[in-house]
C-alpha cells in the first residue's frame, strides 16, 4: 500500500482521533493504588451510609452540650421529684425530657444519651491512633532491622498476645488506683479519670501487638525490592527508608486495620463498662448505662434499648465501613 493512497489517507486522519482514548487510558492506569481504592468506596453507597452515620454520631459527641442545652436538660442534675418512692418515673417522653427520665434519680435520658456517645468515640479513637502508631513503629524496625531486634520486638508481640485480655483489664484498675493512693482516697471525678485512661492504655497495649506482625510481615517481603535496595546502596539513613520508602507502601495494611479496630474497641469499652471495669460516674456512659438498665428493663424497657440501640447503630456502621475499606485496598477484590 503506497503512502499516498485513500486507505492510508484515512488511516492518518483517524490517528488524532484514536489519541484521546489512548491518553485518558494511561491516566486511568496510573493512579496510586490509595486513588484507586478512594474512587472504590466513593462510589460503595453502603460504606457512605456508613460513613454518614458515623459521622452522625461524631457531630453528637462533639455538639452534646449544645444538643442538652437545646432540649433544656441537664447530664448531671438528681430529680427527684419526677420519681416516685420506689425510683420509677412518674413521666415519660415530652417536651421537657425527650427520652424521658433516668430510674431512680429523675436524670434527663436525653442529654446523658447525647454525652454517653462521648467516652466511647474517644476511647475508640485514640486507643486505634495509639495502637497504629506503635504497631506500624515496631513492626518497620523488627521487619528492616531484623536479627535481634527482630527477635526481641517478636517475643514481645507473643507475650502481649498470649495475655487474658479481660484478666489484664480487671487487674490493672486497683493497681493504678493503689499506686495513687486507694480508691477510699480518690474523688469520684479521679477514679472516672483514672478509670479512663487505664481503660485507654488497656485498649492501646494489646491493639498494637497484631497490628506490628502484620507490617513486620509486609516488611519482610519489601526490603529486598529493587527501590530499597537502591535506596540503602547510595546511603539513604535509614529512617528515611522506612517512612519514606518502605510505609507509603503500607498505607493498605494500616487503614484496614485502623478501620477494622474502631468497632471493636467501642465494643471493649461498653463491655468493660457493664462489668464494673470500664467507665463509672460521673462521666455517663453507654455500657454503664446499659448495666443500671437491666434492673429496671421491665418497668422502663426505653431505659435499657436507648443506649443499645446507639452502641448497635455505631459499631455496626464501623463494621461495615471496615469492611468495605478492606475490600477497597484489597487488589484481589479489584474489578
Amino acid at each position: 500500500m503506497s503512502i499516498g493512497s485513500p486507505d492510508s489517507t484515512v488511516g492518518v486522519e483517524d490517528h488524532p482521533a484514536s489519541a484521546e482514548p489512548v491518553r485518558d487510558a494511561t491516566v486511568a492506569h496510573g493512579k496510586s493504588p490509595t486513588r484507586i481504592a478512594m474512587d472504590r468506596l466513593r462510589k460503595d453507597r453502603v460504606a457512605m451510609t456508613c460513613l454518614g452515620v458515623v459521622l452522625f454520631f461524631i457531630l453528637i459527641a462533639i455538639f452534646a452540650p449544645v444538643l442538652a442545652k437545646l432540649e433544656g436538660g441537664d447530664v448531671s442534675t438528681f430529680q427527684p421529684d419526677l420519681v416516685d418512692e420506689y425510683g420509677f418515673p412518674v413521666i415519660g417522653m415530652n417536651s421537657e425530657h425527650w427520652f424521658g427520665v433516668e430510674p431512680k434519680t429523675g436524670r434527663d435520658n436525653f442529654a446523658r444519651w447525647v454525652y454517653g456517645a462521648r467516652p466511647s468515640l474517644i476511647v475508640a479513637f485514640v486507643a486505634t491512633l495509639v495502637g497504629t502508631v506503635v504497631g506500624v513503629v515496631m513492626g518497620l524496625l523488627a521487619g528492616f532491622l531484623g536479627g535481634w531486634v527482630d527477635r526481641i520486638i517478636s517475643w514481645f508481640i507473643d507475650f502481649v498476645l498470649s495475655l487474658p485480655y479481660l484478666l489484664f483489664a480487671i487487674a490493672m484498675v486497683p493497681i493504678v488506683e493503689s499506686l495513687r493512693g486507694g480508691s477510699f482516697n480518690l474523688s469520684p471525678e479521679e477514679q472516672a479519670s483514672t478509670r479512663f485512661f487505664v481503660l485507654i492504655f488497656v485498649l492501646s497495649f494489646f491493639g498494637w501487638a497484631g497490628l506490628a506482625r502484620i507490617i513486620r510481615g509486609e516488611v519482610l517481603s519489601l526490603r529486598e525490592r529493587e527501590f530499597v535496595l537502591a535506596a540503602k546502596a547510595i546511603g539513604v539513613p535509614t529512617r528515611q527508608v522506612l517512612f519514606k520508602e518502605l510505609l507509603p507502601n503500607l498505607v493498605a495494611p494500616i487503614v484496614i486495620s485502623a478501620s477494622l479496630a474502631l468497632p471493636a474497641y467501642v465494643t471493649a469499652e461498653a463491655g468493660l463498662s457493664f462489668l464494673g471495669v470500664g467507665l463509672i460516674e460521673p462521666i455517663p456512659s453507654w455500657g454503664q448505662t446499659i448495666a443500671t438498665a437491666t434492673n429496671w428493663f421491665k418497668a422502663d424497657p426505653v431505659y435499657l434499648w436507648l443506649p443499645v440501640i446507639g452502641i448497635t447503630a455505631l459499631v455496626l456502621a464501623l463494621a461495615l465501613l471496615g469492611d468495605a475499606v478492606r475490600d477497597a485496598f484489597d487488589p484481589k477484590t479489584r474489578r
